[in-house]
């Protein structure tokens, strides 16, 4: 055929007589004016430019710098794409109407949609490179379209064309967009300036940008990257090569860190105070409306779209079944042909007949729908991290804020601040990310319901209220589920915290064998959590069914409805449609009830929030909340106080006047100047009693001050209410400044009058105080941080302070020196250390004034002695620093030049020791005896091995047994780090994330076979029924069509069906009414088969899953429970604890739903593409391109989605721990005066984990974006095939709707699929974890002896031979103890001493075992202990460990927990250990409570139980550990007597920490380096001048 453009149908193609215009194909050819020439312009300066571009560095920042009306542009460029094919397929239609081809009709379409799809991409590289001048050429184009489209439209009207017709409906669009466009194009040189002004505009491009730190592109870059978040390609796609690092997702832009979105939050929240009502407490909802109510609604209503576009779908299916069989017949013959110009006009309805039409239409609007969905998540997804930030800070800056007797007085616990953090702002968050739902979901709903009448009639209402109806029962089952998750969570909670205990304590329960009794007592709790899991997992399952369940059960009531109601199924047009509507409607009712449950989460966390930002702060008192008349109403509290006086000079004196008489006997030079002074003070711990009462002293300044008196008497709490953490009464507490004047420090005032100004205000109030608790407080850092606590590191001040508080041995023992992380999350140091360290960060600070709260409690003699001379005499004293120290050593009192003695909360004499010498003979006395007995205490206490060393050897045991650890290639240690270390061998690995295969089956097999097996023959059955009931549904409906004229396929029937009304159908005859009886019942079978078959499934994952987490934790726990004690000294508690709590919650609660889903989801996908594949082969073709862009882009997500869901995870434990530690902390942190650097770091540690979630939540869009539109291929592919085989065979109209509804539902599941392949591999992990524990050996329990032959009473006599005995921890490591041999009679006293690490303590623990004795023998009464069965040979022996362990429960439990002796056994055991008379008084007795760790008796107390257990064992040999070290000497003096008398007749062995305590006893060991060195009676020994046990005798004495 001849192509021409104008055709040559008739002659007068060219003729123009009747006036150039009015020539048709002029005015089409016209029109191709304006597009040649923009390309003609465009493409030279594009091939420029992109041989320029790629010379030059693509520059950051310019590279988004938005021209005004960027989206609009973009918005209608795509829509102007689109009229342009509309216009093209028009043309092609209509060409096929003429005889010979007419060009004109589709070439100025194509042209124009090439010069669009140019134009935008040139608009592209001219905003990349910002130079606007080139814009010209657009606005020109614009222009030209514009007029030549508008000549066509005025010809058409003229003409009398009209909107009937298409082409004029095309044209009006067209020339509209080219007026907008060039309306914005006006607007661009409007606001910029940049051609036909004098100076153009200048524009920066926003600060993010400029800052090569900020990663997180989406604001900035252009809309079609911002839909589809191509920004993010490299990323993603990068990840494969290299973990994502924090470096790579930088800082977050300046609109989304938490401290813009704080000061938006807090705006919104102060402007609700108003003057008239200054007490209301602001509302929060109202306030989070205010500030981010704007993204909600743009959220919204990208959602509204979204939904209505998704009810597309079924409407388009309903359409493409219904017209196929009009194609098939191409029944043009009744058509008439309007032809105006001598050209085919088609007409505007014609269009929607068409199935390719249709098709196409489906496609966009399924991109559409998914583009407005993911548009409507991200945007909620950003407003809730924003939210999230906003409330954090908030949190934060009200601890800083909170006064200390809130603490205390338990009205605001710790745990109550970290749920704040840790639950209730997530809760916020997750609240904002489903809210738009809230709304979109009843229009939807309704929608649906409109649209299914429409199609079906009265019968669609049936199953439409079958699922509403169900929807209350899915809301009740969420309910339930919510409660049964926190019954388990007290379970899981009250689990590890026994577990915690045991790990704990592991060395004494294996040493008294009792592990069996302890592991019994977790199994009961883990019993009783399973069972809340039980219920949990049903209840889960229910969920599942009723979502899996209701479509078919609606679909069953519709169909059988329609049936009884019209006497005949639906067409096949109407069946698929409603089959489609259906599933759309299942997901928002499923969805509704998990929504309604978070929004009842959120009022309560609302309402927690409110109640925290409204409790009371530091400096006001309770009854009031810190405005300024708050100042006379405290006057009226406590009448005729005189509050509100002035601050002025004269103020000062009339105080000072008031203050002389009473000072002037206590010391005449009343010039001398003052550092603080509290005078006529009351304080109070919030309740109106005061703690602290009639106060007046003076601190002198560069003096050293100390307070002394009993405990509890009130000293630490004079420190704080001069920091001003008390409420005060009255009275005042003046700080001088520098140099002279004072400053009155006025509490009715609060601190922080503004937020902004904050610091200075503070800092005129008082300098910074460097203050030391009682209670150490460390940070989450490095040594050296905790030390500098901020300020600037200036080595030699650092150096003098580590020796003054001679830390330096400790650092040394540390793996990184002083570079080692301490603290909750780091290494665990000990008591003393921790104090030292506070101590060291309070002389380091450079404060005038130093405050100490008795920072010797948890020292030992030699060190408290050093930080005296050193630390507080010589560095603090000669910097003339003002020290205050509260102090129970009274043997310092001689070095304090100004002293405070308290009594009762009141201070009871002030002055210096002369003074109170001179004054108060009686006081000074009852000192000096006191000093006496410390200074008793002092000869005897220099030993060989004091408390610190003690500390230091723990902890060098810790490390040298976590070194050896290393040594040993133990592959528990997680895998991450050996991946590390290959990345940085080549930086190109190819990390492709391994699907854990073996992982799986291990979970699988621990669920056991027989689960297995039914899990996988029920899904694989569930999902062919459910096939098999739409296959039946399209037979049968086909069927339908068939016989509505009793004949096969003819013409009417086409015709009939495209009414879409059944009454133009004749009356259904006998053979119909039997062919429904026969479709009919069988339909029903299926359905009811299908759900049954999805309650059995989803019972069957769920409790696969349960009995796989039931097996998996009892493994562990008796693995751990039964390990050798080595392996708890290799193994870090932390990590232990880790497998307990977070590993096991995964395993009990994550895994099932993600397997079920996971199962679900890829069934599902692939039961479609095999349906679809069934009924149109050609889509297999098309299949293959679609599997690999689907298999790469899971390839490429599941890597980088692991690596942010691990930064995530990484960056959120920083968080919540710094929350913690500064609610810990805040009295240190207010003294410091460093809130301002603590709200820094909050706000950094806020915003890197919001950038990780950020990021997290972008990478999720950046895949569902991807399968979406990979779903919308798939669809698109399944209908074209359809139509296209209609062309050679024909597949009945029923089986098309079948498989185009498959093609829908895969849309909706092949995200899932890669999201629950990623969720898997994560949450696999756990299981390969707790693997990893599994395969530790357990210690040998069963003994070559039976337990039978031993005697019942053995060890009898308490005679043990050591032979030739060989000890190591490990095969790998030095023996411990080398050929080691002693006789030791029955009932001698022994004791061993030695060194710290010459091997006594391994000694005894070789007598119970539990070490690895490789050569010799320890024959105890003439059984080798080696072949005893363990349980045996320790529940025979007793042993006191030198740390005291007491467990949580009863005083008997703690005794006794095999619940084997009488009361009166306990009792006499309590005697002999000094405890009987404490233990009566306590209530309950013997049942009174000891809390975790025995916290609520003194370190003394404990060691005092934990004799009287050993006494509760009546065994005849017994040993003592450096059982003494933590009791005083006249404790000690007693028990040592007891040991003697209680234990006549029995064989004690002890090993000494103070050589004077085994002076008495029968034969003396001296060990050395794992070797008896001296062995004989210490009689014999001392005779030997020269001899080790000589030296250390008199090291002693």
């Amino acid at each position: 055929m001849a192509l021409s453009f104008c055709g040559n149908d008739g002659i007068n193609a060219y003729s123009v007589t009747d006036g150039v215009l009015n020539n048709g194909c002029f005015v089409d050819a016209l029109n191709l004016v304006p597009h040649v020439f923009l390309l003609f312009i465009t493409f030279p300066i594009l091939f420029i430019g992109w041989g320029s571009q790629s010379s030059k560095v693509q520059i950051h920042h310019n590279t988004w710098l938005h021209f005004p009306g960027h989206n609009l542009r973009w918005i209608l460029t795509f829509s102007l794409l689109f009229v342009h094919v509309c216009e093209f397929a028009e043309g092609i239609v209509s060409n096929k109407m003429m005889q010979t081809n007419h060009l004109h009709l589709f070439m100025p379409a194509f042209m124009g949609f090439i010069a669009a799809t140019t134009s935008v991409v040139y608009y592209h590289n001219i905003e990349t490179s910002n130079f606007p001048k080139l814009l010209l050429v657009l606005f020109i184009y614009w222009v030209l379209a514009f007029i030549t489209k508008s000549i066509k439209l005025w010809k058409f009207a003229e003409y009398h064309i009209g909107p009937r017709h298409l082409r004029f409906c095309i044209t009006a669009l067209l020339v509209m967009l080219y007026g907008l466009l060039m309306a914005v194009e006006i607007n661009v040189i409007r606001v910029r300036k940049y051609v036909f002004f004098a100076n153009p505009q200048k524009v920066k491009p926003p600060e993010d940008l400029q800052d090569l730190g900020v990663r997180f592109l989406q604001p900035f870059v252009n809309l079609l990257s911002k839909a589809t978040y191509w920004w993010m390609n490299p990323l993603i796609m990068g990840a494969h090569k290299r973990p994502i690092e924090l470096k790579k997702i930088g800082k977050l832009p300046i609109a989304m860190r938490a401290l813009t979105n704080y000061l938006r939050l807090k705006d919104a929240y102060e402007d609700q105070r108003t003057a008239e009502d200054p007490d209301r407490a602001p509302s929060i909802w109202r306030s989070m409306y205010r500030a981010f109510g704007r993204p909600i609604l743009l959220s919204s209503t990208f959602r509204y779209l979204a939904d209505l576009l998704g009810f597309a779908g079924p409407l388009c299916i309903s359409g493409i079944v219904k017209y196929l069989k009009t194609d098939e017949d191409g029944a043009t013959q009744d058509k008439t042909k309007e032809t105006y110009f001598g050209v085919y006009f088609m007409s505007s309805s014609e269009l929607l007949q068409n199935t390719s039409v249709l098709a196409v239409l489906l496609f966009l609007a399924l991109v559409l729908q998914r583009t407005f969905l993911q548009a409507s998540y991200y945007v909620t997804i950003e407003t809730g991290i924003n939210l999230r930030g906003a409330l954090l800070a908030m949190i934060y800056n009200k601890i800083l804020r909170l006064s200390t007797s809130n603490m205390s007085m338990g009205e605001m616990t710790l745990g109550q601040i970290n749920n704040l953090v840790a639950i209730e702002t997530n809760q916020l968050m997750w609240f904002l990310f489903l809210c738009p739902n809230l709304w979109a979901m009843p229009v939807q709903i309704v929608m649906g319901v409109i649209l299914l009448y429409y199609l079906l009639g009265p019968s669609a209402l049936v199953g439409a209220s079958v699922i509403v109806l169900l929807a209350p029962v899915q809301y009740l089952i969420a309910t339930k589920l919510a409660d049964t998750q926190k019954s388990s969570l007290e379970h899981s909670t009250d689990r590890l915290k026994k577990t915690t205990e045991i790990l704990k304590g592991i060395k004494l329960l294996k040493l008294y064998a009792w592990e069996n009794i302890f592991c019994d007592s977790v199994e009961e709790t883990r019993g009783k959590e399973l069972t809340s899991l039980k219920t949990f997992a049903f209840y889960t399952s229910m969920s599942i069914f009723m979502n899996a369940a209701i479509p078919i059960a609606a679909v069953l009531a519709t169909f059988v409805m329609h049936h009884f109601l019209n006497k005949t199924g639906p067409s096949p047009s109407e069946a698929f449609a409603a089959l489609a509507l259906f599933h759309i409607l299942v997901t928002p009712l499923f969805l509704l009830s998990t929504v309604v449950r978070f929004a009842v989460k959120a009022l309560v966390s609302v309402q927690k929030l409110g109640e925290f930002l409204q409790s009371d702060e530091i400096g006001d008192d309770s009854w009031r909340n810190g405005d300024m008349s708050a100042a006379f109403e405290a006057g009226k509290k406590h009448a005729g106080v005189p509050k509100a006086i002035n601050r002025k000079q004269p103020m000062r004196y009339q105080m000072d006047n008031y203050e002389q008489p009473t000072r002037r006997q206590m010391r005449p030079t009343e010039t001398e100047d003052v550092a603080v002074k509290v005078t006529n003070g009351f304080f109070t711990w919030g309740s109106n009693l005061s703690t602290l009462s009639d106060i007046n002293i003076r601190i002198p300044t560069g003096q050293l001050t100390m307070v002394v008196g009993q405990v509890g008497c009130g000293k630490s709490s004079l420190l704080l209410a001069m920091l001003g953490e008390m409420q005060t009464i009255e009275g005042r507490v003046y700080w001088s400044k520098q140099p002279e004047c004072e400053v009155v420090y006025e509490w009715d005032i609060s601190w922080s009058e503004t937020e902004e100004s904050d610091e200075d205000v503070r800092s005129k109030n008082r300098y910074s105080v460097a203050y030391a608790t009682q209670k150490s407080w460390l940070l989450n850092a490095t040594v050296e941080e905790n030390i500098t606590f901020g300020s600037s590191f200036n080595k030699q001040r650092y150096k003098a302070v580590i020796d003054a508080c001679s830390l330096q041995p400790d650092i040394d023992l540390l793996p990184f020196g002083d570079q080692t992380e301490i603290g909750e999350r780091g290494i665990n140091l000990s008591g003393g250390q921790r104090q030292r360290i506070c101590v060291a960060r309070a002389l380091y600070q450079n404060t005038n004034i130093v405050f100490l709260d008795d920072p010797f409690s948890a020292l030992d003699i030699h060190l408290s002695d050093h930080l005296m001379q050193e630390g507080i005499l010589k560095f603090l004293q000669d910097d003339k620093r003002t020290v205050v120290l509260v102090t129970h050593k009274l043997q310092y009192l001689i070095h304090a030049d100004w002293i405070i003695a308290m009594k009762d909360g009141s201070v009871l004499r002030e002055g210096t020791l002369k003074d109170i010498q001179t004054h108060d003979v009686e006081l000074y006395d009852h000192w000096k005896t006191l000093m006496n007995r410390q200074d008793q205490e002092l000869e005897k206490d220099i030993q060989q091995d004091s408390q610190t060393t003690l500390e230091r050897k723990t902890l060098r045991r810790a490390f040298y047994s976590r070194e050896a650890k290393n040594q040993i290639d133990d592959e528990d240690e997680e895998e991450e780090e050996e991946e590390e270390d290959d990345d940085n061998m080549s930086t190109t690995t190819n990390r492709g994330s391994k699907i854990p295969w073996r992982v799986c089956w291990c979970y699988l097999s621990s669920g056991g076979f027989f689960m297995v097996f039914l899990m996988v023959s029920s899904k694989l059955l569930k999902h062919s029924v459910i096939v098999a009931i739409d296959y039946w549904l399209a037979i049968w409906t086909s069927s339908k069509t068939n016989q509505s004229t009793g004949a096969g396929t003819n013409a009417s029937n086409g015709t009939g069906l495209a009414h879409g009304a059944n009454a133009t159908l004749p009356p259904p005859g006998a053979v119909e009414a039997e062919q429904d009886s026969y479709y009919l019942p069988v339909f029903i079978i299926l359905c009811a088969a299908g759900i049954t078959l999805c309650l059995i499934t989803s019972l069957t994952v769920e409790f696969l899953g349960l009995s796989a987490a039931t097996n998996l934790h009892h493994n562990l726990l008796n693995k751990i429970i039964h390990a050798p004690i080595r392996f708890f000294d290799i193994t870090p508690l932390g990590q232990i604890l880790n497998r307990f709590s977070a590993d096991t919650n995964i395993i009990d609660q994550h895994i099932p739903p993600t397997l079920e889903s996971l199962t679900r989801s890829t069934l599902l996908c692939l039961s479609a593409i095999g349906v679809i594949s069934s009924i149109t082969p050609a889509f297999l073709i098309a299949l293959i391109p679609l599997a690999v862009a689907f298999y790469f882009i899971q390839k490429y997500f599941r890597v980088a989605s692991k690596d942010l869901q691990d930064l995530d995870d990484s960056t959120q434990l920083p968080l919540l721990c710094h929350f913690s530690e500064t609610a810990e902390g805040l009295t240190t942190i207010r003294a410091f005066r460093h809130e301002a650097r603590f709200k820094q770091r909050m706000l950094e540690l806020t915003d890197t984990n919001n950038t990780a979630y950020l990021f997290l939540s972008a990478a999720n869009r950046w895949l569902e974006v991807r399968t979406d539109y990979l779903g919308a291929v798939i669809v698109l592919t399944a209908a074209g095939a359809s139509i296209w085989s209609l062309h050679y065979g024909l597949p009945s109209g029923g089986l098309v709707g079948l498989g185009l509804t498959y093609a829908l539902t895969v849309t909706n599941y092949l995200n899932w699929v890669v999201r629950n392949l990623a969720d898997l591999e994560v949450q696999m992990a756990a299981v390969k974890k707790v693997n990893s524990f599994l395969g530790t050996e357990s210690e040998n329990y069963e003994g070559s002896i039976d337990t039978s032959q031993v005697p019942e009473n053995w060890p009898q006599e308490g005679e043990i031979k050591i032979q030739d005995l060989c000890v190591r921890y490990d095969p790998m490591l030095k023996p411990v103890l080398k050929h080691v041999n002693a006789y030791i009679e029955p009932g001698q006293k022994v004791g061993i001493c030695g060194r710290t690490g010459s091997g006594k303590s391994s000694l005894s623990l070789a007598f119970f075992n539990m070490v690895d004795i490789f050569e010799g023998k320890i024959v105890i009464d003439g059984i080798d202990i080696c072949k005893l069965p363990l349980q045996t040979l320790r529940s025979r022996l007793s042993i006191i460990l030198q740390d005291p362990v007491l467990f949580s429960g009863s005083i008997r439990f703690n005794l006794d927990p095999e619940r084997t002796c009488t009361d009166d056994r306990l009792w006499e055991a309590l005697e002999i250990a000094q405890l009987k008379n404490m233990v009566k008084a306590l209530p309950g007795g013997l049942d009174a409570v000891v809390t975790e760790g025995g916290e609520n008796f003194s370190v003394g107390q404990r060691q005092l139980f934990c004799l009287a257990r050993a006494f509760v064992r009546k065994s005849s040999i017994l040993i003592m550990d450096e059982a003494t070290a933590s009791i005083d000497m006249a404790t000690e003096n007693i028990l040592q007597k007891v040991v003697m008398t209680a234990f006549a007749d029995r064989t004690v062995v002890t090993i000494a920490h103070r050589v004077h305590t085994i002076l008495t006893a029968d034969l003396v060991i001296v060990m050395k380096r794992g070797n008896i060195l001296e062995y004989d009676k210490p009689e014999t020994l001392l005779e030997q001048e020269d001899g080790m046990f000589a030296s250390f005798v008199k090291a002693d004495m």
